[in-house]
């Protein structure tokens, strides 16, 4: 006998954020391997154009407006997505802002807004989605984190504290969550082309690069793509029941150097 049934054939994934960047990648990747996708975002008529995509290329998805800072929205939403698709065996966290500002120099009003999104945001997807999933004694919560828990960046401190904070929660949540049969995990991608922080001023962005060189976080040019973290979180899911990638970090690769 196994120690595990293995996944269900049908397992409906809801992704956070999934109008654009990782999240937007995550939710085609997930519908590509076979999940219905529910996807949530604050710019539910870009969701819902990607929703159409996946439809006209077989896979089966549905769009509803979410904005994780608002208690009632995601309510709404883990309804809808469970109507609209079934018991959701798969959550993606991965909605999120970004304000380029030195720690002393951001009011507190901005501060607390990236918390209420980054960090809180996901615990109301957890609250509202993860208890059904410990009912079922299967299911898989994937975090969308940063490499900034491990090495902070500076005009990011908000940022930062909001993504060691959703790692802290992981990391219990792990714990809590041990033989209930459901993974709780994290993925922590390195500097990535989204279009956060695409609407910096020149200037900010010229200072911010310069301080990431000053410390030594910009080794080389290259970023990843967002569908390279994308693979990496359908990897995760993925894995036969019975394993557990708890955490998994994804670092773009240097340009290949001439042969010597």
């Amino acid at each position: 006998m196994p120690r595990f049934e293995p996944h269900p054939e049908r397992r409906p994934a809801v992704v956070s954020g999934a109008s654009s960047g990782i999240g937007a990648a995550t939710a085609t990747a997930l519908a590509t391997a076979g999940h219905p996708v529910a996807l949530g975002a604050r710019r539910v008529g870009t969701c819902e154009e990607l929703a159409a995509t996946i439809r006209a290329g077989g896979g089966e998805a549905f769009a509803h407006r979410l904005d994780v800072a608002d208690a009632d929205s995601v309510k709404e939403f883990a309804a809808a997505a469970a109507d609209a698709l079934g018991p959701i065996e798969v959550v993606v966290s991965g909605a999120g802002e970004l304000a380029a500002a030195r720690v002393h120099d951001l009011d507190s009003e901005t501060f607390l807004a990236q918390l209420q999104v980054l960090l809180v945001g996901a615990h109301r997807l957890v609250s509202h989605l993860v208890p059904d999933m410990v009912r079922r004694r299967r299911g898989d919560v994937v975090f969308v984190s940063s490499d900034v828990v491990r090495s902070p960046r500076t005009r990011m401190g908000a940022y930062v504290a909001a993504k060691n904070g959703v790692e802290g929660m992981a990391r219990a949540l792990q714990m809590e969550l041990e033989g209930t049969g459901v993974r709780a995990s994290i993925v922590r991608p390195g500097p990535t082309a989204t279009g956060m922080g695409m609407d910096w001023d020149a200037q900010t962005t010229g200072e911010v690069l310069e301080e990431w060189v000053r410390w030594g976080h910009a080794r080389h040019p290259y970023f990843l793509r967002p569908s390279d973290v994308a693979a990496a979180v359908t990897a995760v899911v993925s894995t036969p029941r019975g394993a557990h990638l708890s955490l998994v970090e994804v670092q773009p690769e240097a340009p290949l150097e001439e042969a010597r």
